[in-house]
């Protein structure tokens, strides 16, 4: 790994202000439960807990068309630093504030800048990243994310919140530090036309001086896809661009269709329901940590084993690990005595952890960078997140009801059948990225035989030029 030292401390720096953002995005959590006690700061009711949820979903979505702005105009480097700021002066808001609408106001910049990351740092770390380590170093935002989910759920019940913020703001500064003195993305430069920068940006990168064949190849690619660039529309309207975004939309629809969001936010809830004797905070603790550790061990596969592989068992042991927990609610909703069994429940929700969190949340994330064309890719990201911020309303919202009139065990049926018909998705229509380069996943998406790949049990063979075969065992 060190001859990648410097892509990997570029790729640590771009994403390391995801631990802010996990941090707000389970902040309400464990803070909800302070601010309506005796040590809340400011008066805050019931009420309000809604809409501290809100606020924050709503600045994702307003930050949906800046996302693209950004990206156009700014760059993928520059993008982060903006929101970035943005963020820091999110925490320093919540930190002091007086009133309950300063906190919605504090999450809703906190919306709009994680919507702005989330899209800008998966395709800074896809562009800068050699081919053989890109699903290790694409993996870091995911890992970055829940280990502030992780952290908040740590330590936010026992601080105050003004120490809370500044932990979520100092990872912020770390940030603000370190990324501004490490290159732009070399793709950014070239389709700004500035070569001799991209060439001394890859320099750096790679750690040598001799870069000019890497150089040449991706210049090529950048004028094809620039040269292709007609209207945003041509993410519709060019088959190749309809089959990456419509992978990346039921990729990430599935995330939320699966229930990760609704397991987050209401594991507390789920565990008490099933008459678990493990505590809330403990069990919140322990699925955020199972599913950093998850996360850990994931990236590691994607290089190895594939994309693909990795994603259908994730699917296929979620989607068991969900049935088993719909049948578990079923037999207690016919008041069948199962306290001896109430451990059932746990086991299974820190299994779904894991088995949710090593393909289904993870490589997603990572395709999202790499199966874009550049003279799409702003628009198609940006499209992608929306998809995921949507479908997130969609399972959080329906949830409750769903609850209410059908009992616990349909929407976990209901995530099971999901999880199983995204494995049968993944089957027919995503591809493997494993080991390729940007423009080879281009080649791949539009059906060119010279780099069609056939993935067996024992390994993979990949198709250089239509000429050379190399075998490489995984």
């Amino acid at each position: 790994m060190y001859a990648y030292r410097y892509q990997i401390f570029a790729s640590l720096s771009a994403t390391v202000s995801e631990i802010s953002d996990g941090m707000q995005y389970g902040w309400s959590a464990p803070i909800t439960a302070l601010l309506l006690s005796a040590r809340s700061p400011f008066p805050f009711k019931e009420s309000d807990v809604v809409w501290v949820e809100i606020s924050l979903l709503f600045g994702t979505l307003i930050g949906i068309p800046i996302t693209v702005v950004l990206l156009e105009s700014l760059g993928r480097k520059t993008s982060i630093l903006v929101a970035t700021a943005q963020n820091l002066l999110a925490w320093v808001l919540i930190a002091f504030a007086n009133s309950a609408g300063v906190v919605y106001a504090a999450r809703f910049l906190s919306g709009i800048a994680a919507s702005v990351v989330f899209a800008a740092a998966p395709v800074y770390t896809a562009e800068i990243a050699d081919k053989k380590i890109r699903g290790f170093l694409g993996s870091f935002f995911s890992l970055m994310m829940i280990g502030g989910i992780l952290l908040v759920y740590s330590i936010a019940p026992f601080i105050p919140v003004v120490w809370s913020s500044a932990v979520g703001a100092l990872f912020l500064v770390t940030q603000l530090v370190t990324f501004p003195f490490l290159p732009e993305s070399p793709y950014y430069y070239l389709i700004k036309g500035q070569k001799q920068q991209a060439r001394q940006a890859l320099q750096k990168l790679r750690a040598r001086c001799d870069v000019e064949s890497e150089l040449e190849e991706i210049a090529e690619a950048v004028d094809k896809q620039e040269a292709e660039r007609g209207s945003r529309m041509d993410l519709f309207t060019v088959k190749s661009n309809r089959r990456a975004l419509l992978i990346l939309v039921v990729l990430n629809c599935a995330q939320h269709l699966a229930g990760i969001s609704v397991l987050l936010m209401n594991i507390h809830t789920i565990l008490s329901e099933a008459s678990s004797d493990l505590s809330p905070s403990t069990a919140a603790i322990l699925f955020s940590l199972v599913m950093w550790l998850a996360a850990l061990f994931g990236s590691r596969c994607l290089d190895r084993f594939g994309r693909r592989l990795v994603l259908m068992v994730s699917c296929i042991v979620t989607g068991t690990t969900l049935l088993t927990l719909a049948i578990y609610f079923t037999v207690q909703d016919l008041d069948v005595d199962i306290s001896s069994y109430s451990w059932i429940p746990v086991i299974l929700v820190l299994i779904y952890a894991a088995a949710f969190r090593f393909g289904m949340g993870l490589v997603p994330i990572v395709l999202t960078a790499e199966i874009f064309p550049t003279s799409v890719k702003e628009i198609g990201v940006t499209i992608a997140e929306a998809s995921f911020t949507a479908s997130s309303c969609l399972a959080v919202f329906v949830y409750p009801y769903l609850t209410k009139t059908c009992g616990l065990k349909a929407p976990f049926y209901i995530f099971s059948i999901c999880s199983f018909l995204t494995s049968v998705f993944v089957l027919f229509f995503v591809p493997e990225t494993k080991g390729k380069t940007l423009e080879e996943i281009q080649n791949l998406l539009k059906g060119s035989r010279n780099d069609r790949k056939l993935v067996t049990s024992y390994g993979t063979i990949n198709s250089a030029n239509g000429i050379n075969q190399e075998r490489q065992w995984s």
